[in-house]
Protein backbone atom coordinates (compact mmCIF):
# COMPACT_ATOMS: atom_id res chain seq x y z
CA UNK A 1 0.00 0.00 0.00
CA UNK A 2 2.82 2.38 0.91
CA UNK A 3 4.48 1.70 -2.47
CA UNK A 4 1.27 2.57 -4.30
CA UNK A 5 0.92 5.84 -2.39
CA UNK A 6 4.53 6.80 -3.18
CA UNK A 7 4.00 6.06 -6.86
CA UNK A 8 0.82 8.15 -6.90
CA UNK A 9 2.64 11.08 -5.28
CA UNK A 10 5.41 10.80 -7.87
CA UNK A 11 2.91 10.93 -10.73
CA UNK A 12 1.23 13.99 -9.24
CA UNK A 13 4.60 15.73 -8.92
CA UNK A 14 5.44 15.05 -12.57
CA UNK A 15 2.11 16.42 -13.73
CA UNK A 16 2.53 19.47 -11.52
CA UNK A 17 5.96 20.09 -13.02
CA UNK A 18 4.48 20.65 -16.46
CA UNK A 19 1.26 22.28 -15.34
CA UNK A 20 -1.17 20.15 -17.33
CA UNK A 21 -2.21 16.53 -17.54
CA UNK A 22 -0.79 14.68 -20.52
CA UNK A 23 -4.27 14.39 -22.03
CA UNK A 24 -4.34 18.18 -22.46
CA UNK A 25 -1.11 18.46 -24.43
CA UNK A 26 0.21 15.30 -25.91
CA UNK A 27 1.33 15.92 -29.50
CA UNK A 28 4.86 16.71 -30.66
CA UNK A 29 6.02 18.64 -33.72
CA UNK A 30 9.76 18.09 -34.07
CA UNK A 31 11.46 20.45 -36.56
CA UNK A 32 15.03 19.91 -37.75
CA UNK A 33 16.85 22.35 -40.02
CA UNK A 34 19.88 21.32 -42.07
CA UNK A 35 23.27 23.01 -41.53
CA UNK A 36 21.72 25.81 -39.46
CA UNK A 37 24.12 27.60 -37.14
CA UNK A 38 22.82 29.99 -34.50
CA UNK A 39 22.28 32.74 -37.09
CA UNK A 40 18.85 33.63 -35.71
CA UNK A 41 17.49 36.81 -34.20
CA UNK A 42 16.72 35.01 -30.95
CA UNK A 43 20.40 34.05 -30.68
CA UNK A 44 21.58 37.62 -31.03
CA UNK A 45 22.25 37.84 -34.77
CA UNK A 46 21.26 41.41 -35.70
CA UNK A 47 21.51 40.88 -39.47
CA UNK A 48 19.32 37.84 -40.04
CA UNK A 49 15.56 38.11 -40.51
CA UNK A 50 13.85 35.14 -38.85
CA UNK A 51 10.61 36.53 -37.40
CA UNK A 52 8.73 33.23 -37.18
CA UNK A 53 11.46 31.31 -35.36
CA UNK A 54 12.03 34.34 -33.13
CA UNK A 55 8.32 34.39 -32.30
CA UNK A 56 8.51 30.70 -31.40
CA UNK A 57 11.54 31.39 -29.20
CA UNK A 58 9.73 34.19 -27.37
CA UNK A 59 7.19 31.62 -26.15
CA UNK A 60 9.67 28.80 -25.53
CA UNK A 61 12.65 27.80 -23.48
CA UNK A 62 15.77 28.64 -25.51
CA UNK A 63 19.00 26.73 -24.94
CA UNK A 64 21.71 29.19 -25.92
CA UNK A 65 24.63 26.76 -25.81
CA UNK A 66 23.50 23.50 -27.41
CA UNK A 67 26.06 21.44 -29.30
CA UNK A 68 25.91 18.60 -31.80
CA UNK A 69 28.09 15.54 -31.28
CA UNK A 70 29.58 15.49 -34.78
CA UNK A 71 29.33 18.26 -37.35
CA UNK A 72 28.07 16.27 -40.31
CA UNK A 73 24.55 15.15 -41.17
CA UNK A 74 24.21 11.37 -40.77
CA UNK A 75 26.35 10.92 -37.63
CA UNK A 76 24.75 13.92 -35.91
CA UNK A 77 21.15 12.95 -36.71
CA UNK A 78 21.67 9.33 -35.74
CA UNK A 79 23.34 10.42 -32.51
CA UNK A 80 20.56 12.87 -31.62
CA UNK A 81 17.69 10.52 -32.44
CA UNK A 82 19.21 7.56 -30.56
CA UNK A 83 20.83 9.65 -27.79
CA UNK A 84 24.09 7.75 -28.34
CA UNK A 85 27.46 9.28 -29.09
CA UNK A 86 29.08 8.59 -32.46
CA UNK A 87 31.54 6.29 -30.69
CA UNK A 88 28.53 4.17 -29.69
CA UNK A 89 26.66 4.24 -33.01
CA UNK A 90 30.06 3.86 -34.73
CA UNK A 91 28.74 6.02 -37.51
CA UNK A 92 31.25 8.67 -38.55
CA UNK A 93 30.39 8.71 -42.27
CA UNK A 94 27.23 7.98 -44.29
CA UNK A 95 27.90 4.34 -45.05
CA UNK A 96 26.44 2.16 -42.31
CA UNK A 97 23.13 1.56 -40.52
CA UNK A 98 23.51 1.58 -36.77
CA UNK A 99 21.10 -1.32 -36.12
CA UNK A 100 23.28 -3.76 -38.08
CA UNK A 101 26.64 -2.02 -37.69
CA UNK A 102 26.62 -1.25 -33.97
CA UNK A 103 23.50 -2.07 -31.95
CA UNK A 104 19.72 -2.22 -32.26
CA UNK A 105 19.29 1.13 -30.52
CA UNK A 106 15.82 2.57 -30.08
CA UNK A 107 15.11 6.04 -31.41
CA UNK A 108 13.13 9.00 -30.13
CA UNK A 109 10.21 8.52 -32.56
CA UNK A 110 10.31 4.76 -31.97
CA UNK A 111 9.95 5.38 -28.25
CA UNK A 112 6.87 7.53 -28.84
CA UNK A 113 5.48 4.97 -31.27
CA UNK A 114 5.87 2.24 -28.62
CA UNK A 115 3.78 4.42 -26.30
CA UNK A 116 0.84 4.59 -28.69
CA UNK A 117 1.76 7.59 -30.79
CA UNK A 118 1.22 7.95 -34.52
CA UNK A 119 4.67 8.90 -35.80
CA UNK A 120 5.48 10.40 -39.19
CA UNK A 121 8.55 11.81 -40.92
CA UNK A 122 8.49 14.56 -43.55
CA UNK A 123 11.61 15.73 -45.39
CA UNK A 124 15.11 15.16 -44.00
CA UNK A 125 14.86 13.85 -40.45
CA UNK A 126 17.13 10.82 -40.49
CA UNK A 127 19.86 11.09 -43.10
CA UNK A 128 18.47 9.22 -46.12
CA UNK A 129 20.29 6.27 -47.70
CA UNK A 130 22.40 3.58 -46.09
CA UNK A 131 22.63 5.47 -42.77
CA UNK A 132 18.89 4.87 -42.19
CA UNK A 133 18.56 1.59 -44.13
CA UNK A 134 17.18 3.32 -47.25
CA UNK A 135 13.88 3.60 -45.34
CA UNK A 136 14.42 6.40 -42.81
CA UNK A 137 14.28 3.62 -40.21
CA UNK A 138 10.76 2.61 -41.17
CA UNK A 139 8.92 0.70 -39.72
CA UNK A 140 10.87 0.93 -36.45
CA UNK A 141 10.55 4.69 -36.02
CA UNK A 142 7.52 5.58 -38.13
CA UNK A 143 3.90 4.48 -38.41
CA UNK A 144 3.90 5.20 -42.15
CA UNK A 145 6.72 5.40 -44.72
CA UNK A 146 8.73 8.62 -44.58
CA UNK A 147 7.88 11.36 -47.05
CA UNK A 148 10.56 12.92 -49.25
CA UNK A 149 9.76 15.80 -51.61
CA UNK A 150 9.90 14.78 -55.27
CA UNK A 151 11.72 17.97 -56.25
CA UNK A 152 14.74 17.05 -54.13
CA UNK A 153 16.06 14.86 -56.94
CA UNK A 154 16.93 18.07 -58.79
CA UNK A 155 18.83 19.56 -55.86
CA UNK A 156 22.32 18.78 -57.15
CA UNK A 157 21.45 18.97 -60.85
CA UNK A 158 22.09 21.88 -63.20
CA UNK A 159 19.25 24.09 -62.05
CA UNK A 160 20.98 27.45 -61.65
CA UNK A 161 20.87 29.96 -64.47
CA UNK A 162 24.26 31.52 -65.01
CA UNK A 163 25.34 34.78 -66.59
CA UNK A 164 25.75 32.87 -69.86
CA UNK A 165 22.05 31.99 -69.81
CA UNK A 166 22.83 28.29 -69.38
CA UNK A 167 22.00 26.05 -66.41
CA UNK A 168 24.77 25.13 -63.99
CA UNK A 169 25.28 23.14 -60.77
CA UNK A 170 26.28 26.18 -58.74
CA UNK A 171 26.69 26.89 -55.06
CA UNK A 172 24.85 30.21 -55.35
CA UNK A 173 21.54 29.25 -56.92
CA UNK A 174 18.72 31.72 -56.27
CA UNK A 175 15.94 30.79 -58.71
CA UNK A 176 12.56 31.78 -60.06
CA UNK A 177 10.49 29.02 -58.45
CA UNK A 178 7.97 29.02 -61.32
CA UNK A 179 10.80 27.97 -63.66
CA UNK A 180 11.84 25.01 -61.49
CA UNK A 181 10.58 21.47 -62.22
CA UNK A 182 7.04 21.23 -60.95
CA UNK A 183 7.09 24.92 -60.05
CA UNK A 184 8.26 24.12 -56.52
CA UNK A 185 11.21 23.43 -54.22
CA UNK A 186 11.81 20.69 -51.62
CA UNK A 187 11.01 22.68 -48.48
CA UNK A 188 7.84 24.08 -50.03
CA UNK A 189 6.72 20.53 -50.77
CA UNK A 190 7.66 19.29 -47.31
CA UNK A 191 5.67 22.06 -45.64
CA UNK A 192 2.64 21.23 -47.79
CA UNK A 193 2.88 17.57 -46.80
CA UNK A 194 3.30 18.43 -43.12
CA UNK A 195 0.18 20.59 -43.27
CA UNK A 196 -1.71 17.76 -44.94
CA UNK A 197 -0.68 15.35 -42.19
CA UNK A 198 -1.59 17.83 -39.46
CA UNK A 199 -5.03 18.29 -40.96
CA UNK A 200 -5.53 14.52 -41.11
CA UNK A 201 -4.61 14.17 -37.41
CA UNK A 202 -6.33 17.27 -36.05
CA UNK A 203 -9.43 15.42 -34.85
CA UNK A 204 -7.79 12.06 -34.11
CA UNK A 205 -7.81 10.71 -30.58
CA UNK A 206 -4.39 9.10 -31.05
CA UNK A 207 -1.57 11.53 -30.21
CA UNK A 208 1.00 12.23 -32.91
CA UNK A 209 4.74 12.80 -33.19
CA UNK A 210 5.36 14.66 -36.45
CA UNK A 211 8.98 15.22 -37.44
CA UNK A 212 9.63 17.77 -40.19
CA UNK A 213 13.11 18.13 -41.65
CA UNK A 214 13.86 21.19 -43.77
CA UNK A 215 16.70 20.95 -46.29
CA UNK A 216 17.82 24.56 -46.01
CA UNK A 217 20.16 26.24 -45.44
CA UNK A 218 22.14 23.22 -46.72
CA UNK A 219 23.99 23.78 -50.00
CA UNK A 220 23.38 24.34 -52.83
CA UNK A 221 21.56 27.56 -52.04
CA UNK A 222 18.68 26.76 -54.41
CA UNK A 223 16.16 29.14 -52.93
CA UNK A 224 13.50 31.59 -54.15
CA UNK A 225 15.39 34.55 -55.58
CA UNK A 226 13.29 37.15 -53.80
CA UNK A 227 14.94 36.31 -50.46
CA UNK A 228 18.21 37.82 -51.66
CA UNK A 229 16.53 41.23 -51.53
CA UNK A 230 16.53 40.96 -47.75
CA UNK A 231 20.33 41.02 -47.75
CA UNK A 232 21.80 43.55 -50.19
CA UNK A 233 25.42 42.75 -50.93
CA UNK A 234 26.53 46.21 -49.84
CA UNK A 235 25.12 45.46 -46.40
CA UNK A 236 27.00 42.16 -46.07
CA UNK A 237 30.36 41.83 -44.33
CA UNK A 238 33.09 39.22 -44.19
CA UNK A 239 33.59 36.91 -41.24
CA UNK A 240 35.36 38.73 -38.38
CA UNK A 241 38.22 36.19 -38.59
CA UNK A 242 38.49 35.20 -42.27
CA UNK A 243 42.09 33.97 -42.12
CA UNK A 244 43.40 30.55 -41.12
CA UNK A 245 44.77 30.98 -37.56
CA UNK A 246 48.57 30.70 -37.39
CA UNK A 247 48.56 28.12 -34.59
CA UNK A 248 45.69 26.03 -35.91
CA UNK A 249 46.88 22.41 -36.27
CA UNK A 250 46.60 21.29 -39.89
CA UNK A 251 44.59 18.25 -38.81
CA UNK A 252 41.89 20.57 -37.41
CA UNK A 253 41.34 22.37 -40.72
CA UNK A 254 38.51 21.31 -43.02
CA UNK A 255 39.19 22.05 -46.72
CA UNK A 256 35.45 22.36 -47.65
CA UNK A 257 35.65 19.98 -50.61
CA UNK A 258 31.87 19.86 -51.13
CA UNK A 259 31.82 23.62 -51.68
CA UNK A 260 34.76 23.38 -54.08
CA UNK A 261 32.86 20.91 -56.30
CA UNK A 262 30.19 23.43 -57.31
CA UNK A 263 30.71 24.89 -60.79
CA UNK A 264 30.79 28.54 -59.76
CA UNK A 265 33.41 27.82 -57.08
CA UNK A 266 35.53 25.76 -59.47
CA UNK A 267 35.78 28.79 -61.75
CA UNK A 268 37.53 30.69 -58.97
CA UNK A 269 40.60 28.40 -59.16
CA UNK A 270 41.11 28.52 -55.41
CA UNK A 271 44.26 26.70 -54.34
CA UNK A 272 43.90 23.58 -52.18
CA UNK A 273 43.65 23.36 -49.23
CA UNK A 274 44.13 26.79 -47.65
CA UNK A 275 43.64 29.19 -50.56
CA UNK A 276 41.07 31.87 -49.71
CA UNK A 277 37.93 32.49 -51.71
CA UNK A 278 37.87 35.98 -53.29
CA UNK A 279 36.19 38.46 -50.97
CA UNK A 280 33.35 39.37 -53.33
CA UNK A 281 32.40 35.69 -53.61
CA UNK A 282 32.65 35.28 -49.83
CA UNK A 283 30.06 38.05 -49.48
CA UNK A 284 27.85 36.23 -51.99
CA UNK A 285 28.03 33.00 -49.99
CA UNK A 286 27.11 34.80 -46.79
CA UNK A 287 24.25 36.61 -48.55
CA UNK A 288 22.84 33.35 -49.94
CA UNK A 289 23.19 31.52 -46.62
CA UNK A 290 21.25 34.22 -44.77
CA UNK A 291 18.62 34.30 -47.51
CA UNK A 292 18.26 30.51 -47.23
CA UNK A 293 17.73 30.86 -43.48
CA UNK A 294 14.94 33.40 -44.02
CA UNK A 295 13.34 31.13 -46.62
CA UNK A 296 13.40 28.25 -44.16
CA UNK A 297 11.99 30.52 -41.45
CA UNK A 298 8.96 31.21 -43.63
CA UNK A 299 8.27 27.47 -43.85
CA UNK A 300 8.48 27.20 -40.08
CA UNK A 301 6.01 30.07 -39.88
CA UNK A 302 3.57 28.30 -42.20
CA UNK A 303 3.78 25.17 -40.07
CA UNK A 304 3.32 26.90 -36.72
CA UNK A 305 0.46 29.10 -37.89
CA UNK A 306 -1.31 25.95 -39.06
CA UNK A 307 -1.23 24.64 -35.48
CA UNK A 308 -3.22 27.72 -34.50
CA UNK A 309 -5.60 27.37 -37.43
CA UNK A 310 -6.35 23.72 -36.62
CA UNK A 311 -6.73 24.29 -32.89
CA UNK A 312 -3.65 22.20 -32.09
CA UNK A 313 -1.34 24.73 -30.44
CA UNK A 314 -2.59 24.12 -26.90
CA UNK A 315 -2.08 20.37 -27.25
CA UNK A 316 1.25 20.32 -29.09
CA UNK A 317 4.84 20.60 -27.93
CA UNK A 318 7.16 22.12 -30.55
CA UNK A 319 10.88 21.39 -30.73
CA UNK A 320 13.12 23.30 -33.14
CA UNK A 321 16.78 22.45 -33.71
CA UNK A 322 19.46 21.70 -36.32
CA UNK A 323 21.86 18.84 -36.96
CA UNK A 324 24.96 21.11 -36.73
CA UNK A 325 26.23 24.53 -37.77
CA UNK A 326 28.11 25.80 -40.83
CA UNK A 327 31.22 27.95 -41.16
CA UNK A 328 30.80 31.16 -43.11
CA UNK A 329 34.44 32.01 -43.63
CA UNK A 330 35.54 31.92 -39.99
CA UNK A 331 39.12 30.54 -39.71
CA UNK A 332 39.25 30.55 -43.52
CA UNK A 333 36.77 27.64 -43.51
CA UNK A 334 33.41 26.97 -45.12
CA UNK A 335 30.82 24.25 -44.50
CA UNK A 336 30.78 22.04 -41.40
CA UNK A 337 33.34 19.23 -40.78
CA UNK A 338 35.13 20.72 -37.76
CA UNK A 339 34.94 21.01 -33.97
CA UNK A 340 34.66 24.80 -33.82
CA UNK A 341 31.61 26.52 -32.31
CA UNK A 342 30.40 27.72 -35.70
CA UNK A 343 30.17 24.07 -36.83
CA UNK A 344 28.96 22.37 -33.63
CA UNK A 345 26.72 24.93 -31.91
CA UNK A 346 23.05 24.71 -32.86
CA UNK A 347 19.73 26.33 -31.97
CA UNK A 348 17.57 24.35 -29.55
CA UNK A 349 14.13 25.79 -28.81
CA UNK A 350 11.30 24.01 -26.98
CA UNK A 351 7.71 25.24 -26.71
CA UNK A 352 5.50 23.51 -24.13
CA UNK A 353 1.91 24.82 -23.98
CA UNK A 354 0.91 26.04 -20.56
CA UNK A 355 4.52 25.81 -19.36
CA UNK A 356 6.75 28.05 -21.48
CA UNK A 357 3.81 30.26 -22.44
CA UNK A 358 0.43 30.79 -20.87
CA UNK A 359 -2.63 29.86 -22.83
CA UNK A 360 -4.34 32.94 -24.23
CA UNK A 361 -7.81 33.23 -22.73
CA UNK A 362 -8.73 35.72 -25.46
CA UNK A 363 -8.01 33.03 -28.04
CA UNK A 364 -5.48 35.19 -29.82
CA UNK A 365 -3.26 33.10 -32.13
CA UNK A 366 -0.02 31.97 -30.54
CA UNK A 367 1.93 31.77 -33.78
CA UNK A 368 0.47 34.12 -36.39
CA UNK A 369 2.44 33.92 -39.62
CA UNK A 370 4.87 36.81 -40.02
CA UNK A 371 5.65 37.80 -43.60
CA UNK A 372 9.30 38.81 -43.71
CA UNK A 373 8.57 40.99 -46.76
CA UNK A 374 5.84 42.98 -45.02
CA UNK A 375 8.26 45.66 -43.89
CA UNK A 376 7.39 45.30 -40.22
CA UNK A 377 10.15 44.25 -37.84
CA UNK A 378 8.49 42.74 -34.77
CA UNK A 379 10.42 42.81 -31.52
CA UNK A 380 10.36 39.88 -29.12
CA UNK A 381 11.45 39.24 -25.56
CA UNK A 382 13.32 36.05 -24.70
CA UNK A 383 12.75 35.64 -20.99
CA UNK A 384 13.24 31.90 -20.70
CA UNK A 385 16.80 30.90 -21.58
CA UNK A 386 19.36 28.34 -20.49
CA UNK A 387 22.98 29.39 -20.91
CA UNK A 388 24.73 26.31 -19.58
CA UNK A 389 26.10 23.74 -22.01
CA UNK A 390 23.73 21.08 -23.32
CA UNK A 391 24.05 18.44 -26.04
CA UNK A 392 21.76 17.17 -28.79
CA UNK A 393 22.00 13.86 -26.92
CA UNK A 394 19.76 15.50 -24.33
CA UNK A 395 16.84 15.94 -26.73
CA UNK A 396 15.56 12.33 -26.52
CA UNK A 397 15.26 12.12 -22.70
CA UNK A 398 14.01 15.71 -22.43
CA UNK A 399 11.20 15.46 -24.98
CA UNK A 400 10.14 12.10 -23.52
CA UNK A 401 9.93 13.57 -20.03
CA UNK A 402 8.04 16.66 -21.19
CA UNK A 403 5.46 14.44 -22.88
CA UNK A 404 4.89 12.66 -19.57
CA UNK A 405 6.51 9.41 -20.66
CA UNK A 406 8.70 7.47 -18.29
CA UNK A 407 12.15 8.34 -19.61
CA UNK A 408 14.60 5.66 -20.70
CA UNK A 409 17.34 4.79 -18.23
CA UNK A 410 20.81 6.23 -18.62
CA UNK A 411 23.23 4.02 -20.53
CA UNK A 412 26.14 2.22 -18.88
CA UNK A 413 29.63 3.15 -20.13
CA UNK A 414 29.46 0.28 -22.62
CA UNK A 415 25.96 -0.03 -24.05
CA UNK A 416 26.28 -1.80 -27.42
CA UNK A 417 24.02 -4.60 -26.19
CA UNK A 418 21.44 -2.30 -24.58
CA UNK A 419 18.63 -1.50 -27.00
CA UNK A 420 16.87 1.18 -24.95
CA UNK A 421 18.87 3.67 -22.94
CA UNK A 422 20.16 7.21 -23.41
CA UNK A 423 23.56 8.83 -23.08
CA UNK A 424 22.05 12.29 -22.79
CA UNK A 425 20.54 13.98 -19.73
CA UNK A 426 16.95 15.10 -19.32
CA UNK A 427 16.68 18.88 -19.23
CA UNK A 428 13.07 18.78 -18.01
CA UNK A 429 13.95 20.40 -14.69
CA UNK A 430 15.04 23.52 -16.60
CA UNK A 431 11.39 24.18 -17.41
CA UNK A 432 10.56 24.52 -13.72
CA UNK A 433 13.66 26.06 -12.19
CA UNK A 434 15.14 29.21 -13.65
CA UNK A 435 18.87 28.99 -14.24
CA UNK A 436 20.61 30.99 -11.52
CA UNK A 437 24.27 30.87 -12.46
CA UNK A 438 26.75 29.31 -14.80
CA UNK A 439 27.67 25.73 -14.05
CA UNK A 440 31.33 25.13 -14.83
CA UNK A 441 30.72 21.39 -14.55
CA UNK A 442 28.42 21.31 -17.58
CA UNK A 443 30.36 20.11 -20.60
CA UNK A 444 29.38 19.45 -24.20
CA UNK A 445 31.43 16.92 -26.21
CA UNK A 446 31.88 16.80 -29.96
CA UNK A 447 34.21 14.83 -32.20
CA UNK A 448 35.41 14.73 -35.79
CA UNK A 449 37.41 12.13 -37.77
CA UNK A 450 40.32 12.75 -40.11
CA UNK A 451 42.21 10.45 -42.49
CA UNK A 452 45.57 12.19 -41.99
CA UNK A 453 47.34 15.00 -40.18
CA UNK A 454 47.40 17.17 -43.30
CA UNK A 455 44.27 18.22 -45.24
CA UNK A 456 43.53 16.06 -48.26
CA UNK A 457 40.62 15.41 -50.60
CA UNK A 458 38.75 13.16 -48.14
CA UNK A 459 39.53 15.11 -44.96
CA UNK A 460 36.01 16.47 -44.60
CA UNK A 461 34.21 13.16 -44.86
CA UNK A 462 36.54 10.15 -44.67
CA UNK A 463 35.15 6.64 -45.01
CA UNK A 464 35.39 4.61 -41.82
CA UNK A 465 38.26 2.49 -43.18
CA UNK A 466 40.32 5.63 -43.84
CA UNK A 467 39.99 7.26 -40.40
CA UNK A 468 43.37 7.51 -38.68
CA UNK A 469 42.80 10.40 -36.27
CA UNK A 470 39.79 11.38 -34.16
CA UNK A 471 39.46 14.90 -32.81
CA UNK A 472 37.67 14.92 -29.45
CA UNK A 473 36.54 18.33 -28.25
CA UNK A 474 34.92 19.52 -25.05
CA UNK A 475 33.24 22.88 -24.57
CA UNK A 476 32.67 24.62 -21.24
CA UNK A 477 31.63 28.14 -20.34
CA UNK A 478 35.21 29.36 -20.53
CA UNK A 479 37.13 27.01 -22.81
CA UNK A 480 37.23 24.78 -25.83
CA UNK A 481 39.72 21.94 -25.43
CA UNK A 482 40.43 19.54 -28.30
CA UNK A 483 42.76 16.56 -28.64
CA UNK A 484 43.47 14.84 -31.96
CA UNK A 485 44.15 11.21 -31.07
CA UNK A 486 45.17 8.11 -32.98
CA UNK A 487 42.16 5.97 -33.99
CA UNK A 488 41.88 2.37 -35.23
CA UNK A 489 38.88 2.01 -37.60
CA UNK A 490 38.90 -1.79 -37.34
CA UNK A 491 38.74 -2.06 -33.56
CA UNK A 492 37.18 1.38 -32.96
CA UNK A 493 39.88 1.92 -30.34
CA UNK A 494 41.38 5.30 -29.49
CA UNK A 495 45.01 5.53 -28.51
CA UNK A 496 44.91 8.20 -25.80
CA UNK A 497 48.70 8.39 -25.66
CA UNK A 498 48.98 9.04 -29.42
CA UNK A 499 48.33 12.79 -29.44
CA UNK A 500 48.65 14.21 -32.95
CA UNK A 501 47.73 17.77 -31.97
CA UNK A 502 45.91 19.82 -29.37
CA UNK A 503 43.84 22.98 -29.17
CA UNK A 504 42.92 25.17 -26.21
CA UNK A 505 40.93 28.38 -26.58
CA UNK A 506 40.19 30.78 -23.72
CA UNK A 507 36.77 32.03 -24.73
CA UNK A 508 36.61 35.12 -22.54
CA UNK A 509 39.55 36.59 -24.45
CA UNK A 510 38.99 34.69 -27.68
CA UNK A 511 35.30 34.02 -28.39
CA UNK A 512 36.03 33.27 -32.04
CA UNK A 513 38.44 30.45 -31.15
CA UNK A 514 41.34 31.92 -33.10
CA UNK A 515 44.22 31.96 -30.60
CA UNK A 516 45.27 28.40 -29.80
CA UNK A 517 47.26 28.45 -26.53
CA UNK A 518 47.71 24.67 -26.22
CA UNK A 519 51.44 24.81 -27.02
CA UNK A 520 52.08 27.37 -24.28
CA UNK A 521 52.00 24.63 -21.65
CA UNK A 522 54.02 21.49 -21.00
CA UNK A 523 51.64 18.55 -21.24
CA UNK A 524 54.17 15.79 -20.49
CA UNK A 525 53.56 15.70 -16.73
CA UNK A 526 49.82 15.59 -17.26
CA UNK A 527 50.18 12.73 -19.76
CA UNK A 528 52.24 10.77 -17.23
CA UNK A 529 49.51 11.24 -14.66
CA UNK A 530 46.92 10.01 -17.17
CA UNK A 531 48.74 6.67 -17.58
CA UNK A 532 47.75 5.75 -14.03
CA UNK A 533 44.04 6.07 -14.75
CA UNK A 534 41.95 2.88 -15.04
CA UNK A 535 41.90 1.47 -18.57
CA UNK A 536 38.11 1.18 -18.56
CA UNK A 537 37.60 4.87 -17.84
CA UNK A 538 35.38 6.49 -20.47
CA UNK A 539 37.07 8.79 -22.95
CA UNK A 540 34.82 11.68 -21.90
CA UNK A 541 35.81 11.27 -18.24
CA UNK A 542 39.49 10.97 -19.15
CA UNK A 543 39.35 14.10 -21.30
CA UNK A 544 37.58 16.04 -18.60
CA UNK A 545 40.27 15.10 -16.07
CA UNK A 546 42.99 16.14 -18.53
CA UNK A 547 41.20 19.40 -19.20
CA UNK A 548 40.84 20.17 -15.47
CA UNK A 549 44.54 19.49 -14.94
CA UNK A 550 45.64 21.61 -17.92
CA UNK A 551 43.48 24.61 -17.04
CA UNK A 552 44.49 24.45 -13.36
CA UNK A 553 48.14 24.45 -14.38
CA UNK A 554 47.49 27.30 -16.80
CA UNK A 555 45.85 29.43 -14.11
CA UNK A 556 48.74 28.76 -11.75
CA UNK A 557 51.35 29.71 -14.35
CA UNK A 558 49.47 32.89 -15.22
CA UNK A 559 48.91 33.78 -11.59
CA UNK A 560 45.14 34.01 -12.04
CA UNK A 561 44.27 31.74 -9.16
Amino acid sequence: MFTCICFFVLVVQILALFGEAREDWKNVVFIVADDLRTSLGCYGDSLVKTPNIDQLASKSLVFLNAFSQQAVCAPSRTSMLTSRRPDTTRLYDFKSYWRTHSGNFSTLPQYFKSHGYFTASVGKVFHPGIASNHSDDYPYSWSIPAYHPASFRFEKAKMCKGEDGKLHANLLCAVNVTEQPGGTLPDLESTDEALRLLKSRADATQPFFLAVGFHKPHIPFRIPQEYLKLYPLDKMSLAPDPDVPKLLPAVAYNPWTDVRKREDVQKLNVSFPFGPIPEDFQLGIRQHYYAAVSYMDAQVGRLLSALDGMGLTDSTMVVFTSDHGWSLGEHGEWAKYSNFDVATRVPLIMFVPGVTADRDAALEPTFPFIDVFSGSEPSFQYDKVVRNMVELLDVFPTVSALAGLRGPKHCPDVSLQVDLCVEGKSLAASFKHQEKKKNAERIAFSQYPRPADMPQENSDLPDLKDIKVMGYSLRTWDYRYTLWLGFNPVTFQVNVSDVHAGELYILEDDPGEDANVYSEFDHSQMMRKMTSLPQNLSLQTRMELQFRYVTAAMKTSRGTE
